[in-house]
């Protein structure tokens, strides 16, 4: 009797899973993985066609708050702004991420800057987390090359974009066939996660609520401008006699 009571008072809590060598497991995780941003400049985002920009925009963020929530090193790179033709990282990944110097370089190719190399390397990980804009440049060449000295890259595919659909496509599919390992936003954070009863979790549950809040607001801001644009193109459409 005594221990079918104890089994009415509730759903027993679950445990948390045990973890597995953080640095040497396959998936990604906190410790052995690093992001890059590159080239998140509002310069850039004016280039992109191939994803709307505001979903784009909350998908970048929500990759900077993932990173401060996790703790996971980053490096973060502008191109052109010592050169004066480019301003400096967009301000609201900057405020998702935790304080960082950025890397300003005049190369197109990330890759080809001894400065952010370096700083990959500091960092002592293999796996990178690789996002900018466009696709088929600032994302591209540093993903071929990276792979080439023996990293393992992982483009996070609905936080980049391209100048056109079709460029996008074209390098996210270079990328892939030459190694790259493409995933998304949430779909990252989930496997740095793994288990909701680990440390993380309060925050990560914070951050996909409020990307689901702002994405139902952009998905019907975008569904009011089509009905807006049928009733227009339909009142443009009636023959006055």
């Amino acid at each position: 009797m005594g221990h079918l009571a104890s089994m009415r008072k509730g759903p027993c809590m679950a445990q948390v899973t045990s973890i597995r060598n953080a640095k040497k497991d396959h998936l990604l995780t906190p410790e052995n993985s690093v992001f890059a941003f590159i080239d998140y400049q509002p310069e850039q985002f004016r280039g992109v066609t191939s994803r709307n920009a505001g979903e784009l925009l909350l998908n970048v963020v929500t990759l900077g708050k993932i990173v401060k929530a996790f703790n996971v090193p980053f490096v973060l790179s502008t191109v052109g702004v010592e050169l004066g033709v480019n301003s400096g990282t967009h301000k609201d990944l900057v405020d998702a991420l935790p304080p960082t110097i950025e890397i300003d370089r005049t190369t197109l190719n990330s890759w080809e800057d001894e400065n952010f190399i370096s700083a990959i390397a500091r960092t002592g990980r293999k796996k990178i987390v690789m996002a900018g804009l466009w696709t088929e440049v600032c994302v591209a060449y540093p993903t071929l090359d990276a792979l080439k000295d023996g990293y393992e890259v992982y483009p996070v595919i609905d936080a980049i974009g391209g100048v056109t659909k079709e460029t996008h496509e074209i390098a996210v599919e270079r990328m892939v066939q030459a190694g790259a390992v493409p995933i998304t936003a949430l779909a990252l954070a989930c496997e740095l996660q793994r288990d909701w009863a680990r440390g993380h979790g309060h925050s990560l549950r914070t951050i996909m609520q409020e990307y689901f809040r702002q994405m139902r607001f952009l998905k019907e801001k975008a569904r009011e401008y089509r009905d807006f644009d049928r009733e227009d193109s339909s009142k443009s459409s009636q023959v006055t006699l």
